[in-house]
């Protein structure tokens, strides 16, 4: 039995997946063996031993200590590409808000008293006059599963589309429309488009890559687009740039005391993935990653560990997180074959600084290999699964 906590609320069609006769899903479970959280922080969360899994029913994972995860051999998943349509159609929304003052717009009718309302429309709306997208260049950074459909979808509307993205994956390109244009760095990005999107995770090197040098590289008047997370955006360099005239308007996701309330910033509250449709899928994607590791070691979609996927031909399954240095898979296949034991299937995949060695073996694992094994250099944890 798999002891699964959830940390917020998990649609149900995809803890269904979960069946219970070989899971205990619930709020109030003690030291789990797996973790399902959207929102919650787990920062200062104390892990029990049993923890081997988290899985992110979302893209982002900056609530989830990765690092820590890594230390102790706890695999961190996440649900790309699964809310990436309900943020694509928020990012054309956002298009439109940033070019039409429409939420200024919306907020000033509802001011409007009298008889009259009508005439007084018509004499006050000349000051929410704002320019079509069809024939405007978007730039986008960052061309995954959200930025190429963006991409594609701003192609209909009659945009010119330049894309930067120097880790799109050959699955991401198939996917995006002939017409984009491949922007050879973010400066061309900057330099070149009416409207910027941004579509990259938070990390050391994202983190306010859009700030008073980079802005002054962009043309005047440019608009913003901001749905991935708001430490992209120098909130203070941007208030400066829209004071100026420089940034037109800037729509970002993620209010912020910094951004609430100020001029020229339409601050959404976070509803890029608030969709029902959207919900359901991450729910569907978080639990089918879990269980499937859970019960056969398989990682797919993993944030913190390689992706490493064999078919299940064999009896028992050794699953081997230790650091990605030289030697170590020589040192597990030498305990093998020093207690004469048959492998089936084996992969080793690296991912930075961590690496994982999932081995598919004849019948069951001697307690005397299972410990020489724990003793392999690097070596961060070893699951075994019947």
């Amino acid at each position: 039995m798999y002891n699964i906590q959830m940390l917020n609320k998990i649609a149900k069609i995809g803890t269904q997946a979960l069946d219970a006769e070989n899971y205990n899903v619930g709020t109030e479970i003690e030291n789990p063996d797996g973790i399902l959280v959207r929102s919650a922080s787990m920062h200062e969360m104390e892990f029990g031993t049993n923890l081997k899994a988290i899985a992110r029913a979302g893209a982002g994972v900056n609530n989830i200590p990765i690092e820590k995860c890594s230390e102790n051999g706890i695999v961190v998943f996440n649900t790309p590409g699964a809310n990436a349509n309900a943020v694509k159609e928020l990012a054309v929304c956002a298009l439109l808000l940033a070019s039409r003052k429409i939420v200024d717009g919306i907020n000033w009718a509802a001011t409007l008293t009298g008889d009259d309302v009508a005439k007084q429309v018509e004499a006050g709306k000349s000051q929410f006059v704002g320019p079509e997208l069809y024939g405007k260049t978007l730039g986008i950074i960052g061309l995954g599963a959200i930025g190429a459909q963006l991409a594609n979808t701003a192609v209909d509307l009659g945009m010119t589309v330049l894309g930067h993205d120097p880790y799109i994956t050959v699955d991401a390109a198939w996917r995006l429309s002939t017409a984009v244009e491949k922007a050879a760095s973010r400066d061309d990005i900057y330099a070149n488009s009416d409207y910027i999107s941004i579509h990259v995770p938070s990390t050391p090197e994202t983190k306010g890559m859009i700030n008073k040098e980079t802005i002054a590289k962009m043309k005047d008047g440019v608009r913003i687009i901001n749905l991935a997370r708001a430490d992209l955006v120098n909130a203070e360099d941007m208030k400066e740039a829209l004071a100026s005239g420089k940034v037109a308007s800037y729509v970002v996701d993620f209010p912020t005391p910094e951004t609430v309330g100020v001029p020229g910033i339409v601050a959404i509250p976070h509803l890029g993935a608030s969709t029902p449709e959207s919900e359901d899928n991450c729910a569907v994607m978080a639990c089918a990653e879990i269980k499937e590791f859970l019960e056969t070691g398989n990682i797919r979609n993993s944030v913190n560990y390689p992706e490493a996927v064999i078919p299940h031909t064999g009896d028992t399954r050794i699953c081997v997180f230790h650091k990605n240095i030289p030697n170590v898979l020589a040192q597990i296949t030498t305990v093998l074959s020093e207690n004469n034991i048959n492998v089936e299937n084996m992969v080793n995949r690296s991912k930075k600084d961590n690496a994982y060695t999932l081995v598919e073996i004849t019948g069951k694992l001697p307690e005397d290999a299972y410990k020489a094994l724990c003793a392999v250099e690097s070596v961060v944890r070893i699951t075994v699964i019947d």
